[in-house]
């Protein structure tokens, strides 16, 4: 199978993901709104509301995408595996990526602690990578450290998406192990990988500006067509500032400046909430081809591991639980 079938084999998920995320919004927004209104009639502090809504609705929210990015995103991750390594995919992708997670991971804990642990690695390696490069050539290189770096940490999502997807190939052996391997890969065979980089950056660019360029007019529309809202809000917002004695930025002049804002903040949201659930699978098998078939070329030994023990206390913490 290609790319591009593999993809469209396994969109299935990506549809199931979008649709529980905007519930998730639909909830969160809901939240955020009732709290301001019932502080604003009940004490006259709609801020404070507004405030409390919006924490309860992203600690539910976090809970939530949990749950959907065990069931959804690594059933997906497991199908893009299946379809590189194996070359065919069954017809009910669904059900078999479900099973194959739950096989793999039998709860949520297990799934997010091995992630964890997956991020926590590629960090640490991108932090070591600006301290070298200060200790080498001074603030000169720590600047350039820090520019690989940030590049590193753009990509770690996708690094640590493509180690998951060798933690569900290499089923033979457990997932802490199969994790150490995933992440000696990136080390051994970095060039081959960063060779990505480009389709990456470009794809994520031209995501933004055209579906996050159109999101933020269309909010822009929306929000302009609720102005008492948003005159309700400067108020509470300018009034609280004046009990704390603060000034607002000499940018935040009146309401219509939260409804750019508010615009601004929405189409960000539904640029990631899209590219993540769309874009970045079609990205993503790409560089899981490439990762996939660098490890079953040259699949790391108990002897790789000493390599990055040095370079992450994560690694070599996990590496001495694994042996």
């Amino acid at each position: 199978m290609d790319n591009k079938q593999i993809y469209k084999a396994t969109l299935c998920f990506s549809i199931r993901r979008i649709l529980w995320e905007i519930l998730g919004l639909i909830v969160l927004s809901a939240l955020i709104l009732g709290g301001f209104y019932i502080a604003d009639k009940a004490t006259d502090k709609g801020l404070v509301g507004l405030v409390i809504g919006g924490i309860i609705g992203i600690v539910a929210l976090v809970i939530f995408m949990r749950w959907v990015s065990y069931k959804y995103k690594a059933g997906q991750i497991a199908m893009m595996t299946r379809g590189i390594t194996e070359g065919t995919l069954p017809d009910n992708v669904l059900e078999e990526g479900s099973r194959i997670v739950k096989e793999r991971f039998i709860t949520v804990a297990a799934f997010f602690a091995v992630t964890g642990v997956i991020k926590g690695i590629f960090n640490q390696i991108g932090r070591g990578i600006s301290a070298a490069g200060q200790a080498i050539g001074g603030d000169t290189g720590g600047k350039i450290g820090d520019a690989i770096s940030t590049v590193i940490q753009v990509v770690v999502s996708y690094l640590c998406d493509c180690c998951l997807g060798w933690v569900f190939y290499r089923k033979e052996v457990k997932a802490a192990k199969a994790t150490l391997e995933g992440s000696v890969l990136f080390f051994r065979h970095g060039k081959t990988l960063l060779k990505n980089m480009g389709r990456v950056f470009g794809m994520g660019l031209a995501s933004l500006a055209v579906i996050g360029g159109a999101f933020f007019g269309i909010s822009y529309l929306i929000f302009s067509q609720f102005p008492v809202f948003f005159d309700d809000l400067f108020k509470e917002i300018t009034e609280a500032a004046v009990r704390n004695g603060s000034e607002l930025p000499s940018w935040l002049t009146d309401a219509s400046m939260l409804i750019l804002i508010a615009a601004g903040i929405a189409g960000v949201i539904i640029w990631s909430l899209i590219h993540s659930v769309f874009i970045r699978p079609f990205v993503l098998v790409g560089v899981l081809r490439n990762y996939i078939q660098s490890g079953i070329e040259d699949i790391p030994t108990e002897e790789s591991f000493s390599a990055l023990d040095s370079k992450s206390t994560k690694f070599k913490k996990l590496h001495a639980e694994a042996a």
